[in-house]
């Protein structure tokens, strides 16, 4: 068998972005449909909004005080709630199970709450 623990298990792409034989599991991280975008032209496989940032949040962040160190830290406790951390916890079994892909809207992924996710999801992996 080969050693595929090298290969990435979990990448970011902009949703606008063709689907690819290896993405995997497509899976919508943003809170909001993406504007102009059919959904049967999205190709996406799970929606989990318990994994998006809340609209609270976003709008902080978006707004005139919003700051990205301090958007991760808020990010990552609402990470920790509940039904997040039972939705993250998911998905990260899926990981195990093959290539996921995290859709995205946003222009620069690395900038935003998909960065933030990768790390959770990487967190406790065996």
């Amino acid at each position: 068998m080969p050693d595929t623990s090298s290969a990435p298990r979990v990448r970011v792409r902009r949703i606008y972005e063709r689907p690819e034989p290896d993405d995997g599991l497509r899976v919508l991280v943003d809170r909001l449909w993406p504007r102009g975008l059919a959904k049967a032209d999205a190709h996406v496989d799970e929606w989990p909004k318990a994994l998006t940032p809340s609209a609270e949040l976003r709008r902080w962040y978006h707004g005139p005080e919003g700051e990205y160190e301090e958007f991760r830290r808020r990010y990552a406790r609402e990470l920790a709630e509940p039904a997040a951390a039972e939705a993250l916890a998911s998905l990260r079994a899926r990981t195990e199970e093959g290539p996921v892909t995290l859709l995205t809207a946003v222009k620069d992924p690395t900038g935003s709450h998909t960065s933030v996710l990768v790390e959770a999801l990487e967190e406790h992996r065996g």
